[in-house]
């Protein structure tokens, strides 16, 4: 057992109130890990409680054993909970902004704070932290520290780990997917997961709505950079003229990476205030560097950033400047 297990588990063994978060507008590896990571301090009969600053996605809910299982964060029911947690697990994200409302009552709670994410240049924000970024996910990890104490993978732990492995290495098909992964999948299998379900659950339960947003998305599709840049937009009024959500838009920029010949793919989604992009690379260029630019991040392959007060359609040109400029540096 290496050295930051053995810290988590020394905190683990000496408490017995725990709250559970991620970042903002969560994704399958967010959600997977904090339910697999909860299932188990249950299972050692630990109080836990997960809180999220956002809704848990429609997509993702056929996880949940209970509607109570993961709760949207609401100040006056459970700030006190946050203040007397022991230790505070904060998963899948190294910067505690992105915890939206959540994040001043973290700061201020005497709790143990320990970040279990795969990101690269994390805040220094908690007691404890364990960053690998050779990892898949964050959900990979949440698998090892559980198999440390031998615990048997059963169904409800696998398909969370499932759920968090696959869609964060795009089904996997990006650089981090390992013969070592596909042991640890194969394991999941074992104990009951059935990709072929899990698949239709994340990716073939669309409304209509969500796929006419989708149209919309490729009639916006502009190919910059001599080919090699490829991006597409959805405002606001596109969400309200579709009767459709954020949430709708999850994987929207994958599209523009199938595309021959592209590089660099980037989604511009419009927000209430502001706006926030997505970004994936084909081959050689760092998007995590490409979003930083924009106060992002993420990994080599995929990133991201937010601009809440920047008009999106003024901004994109400089953004697509930007990204014209990494391909000058990277592509030589």
């Amino acid at each position: 057992m290496n050295i930051i297990i053995k810290n988590i588990f020394d905190q683990i063994k000496l408490n017995n109130n725990f709250v559970i978060t991620t970042h903002a507008n969560p994704d399958g590896d967010a959600i997977g890990s904090e339910l697999a990571l909860a299932r188990y301090l249950s299972s050692i009969k630990k109080n836990v409680k997960i809180l999220n600053c956002s809704p848990t996605p429609e997509y993702l809910k056929f996880m949940l054993n209970s509607e109570d299982e993961v709760f949207e964060f609401d100040p006056k029911l459970q700030a006190d909970l946050i203040k007397k947690a022991d230790v505070i697990f904060v998963l899948d994200l190294n910067h505690l902004n992105r915890t939206k409302s959540l994040e001043n009552f973290i700061r201020e709670s005497a709790s143990v704070k320990i970040c279990i994410d795969h990101h690269e240049y994390p805040e220094d924000f908690g007691k404890l932290g364990w960053i690998d970024t050779s990892s898949s996910s964050t959900g990979e990890l949440i698998y090892k520290l559980i198999k440390t104490t031998n615990t048997k993978i059963n169904y409800e732990f696998a398909v969370p780990i499932y759920v968090a492995i696959m869609t964060d290495t795009g089904s996997f098909k990006y650089e981090r997917t390992t013969s070592e992964l596909h042991r640890i999948t194969a394991e999941l299998l074992d104990a009951g997961v059935v990709p072929k379900i899990i698949h239709q659950e994340i990716y073939e339960q669309g409304s209509a709505n969500r796929i006419q947003l989708l149209g919309r998305a490729f009639n916006s599709l502009v190919i910059d950079g001599d080919g090699k840049i490829a991006y597409m937009k959805i405002t606001s009024q596109d969400l309200t003229e579709t009767n459709t959500t954020e949430e709708d838009v999850e994987g929207f920029v994958n599209y523009t990476l199938s595309i021959k010949g592209v590089e660099v793919g980037i989604f511009f989604f419009e927000l209430e205030s502001g706006f926030k992009m997505s970004f994936r690379s084909a081959t050689k260029v760092p998007v995590n560097k490409l979003a930083a630019e924009f106060n992002g991040g993420g990994h080599f392959f995929a990133a991201g950033a937010r601009l809440e007060t920047e008009n999106m359609e003024s901004t994109i040109p400089k953004i697509i400047e930007t990204a014209n400029e990494y391909l000058q540096q990277y592509l030589k």
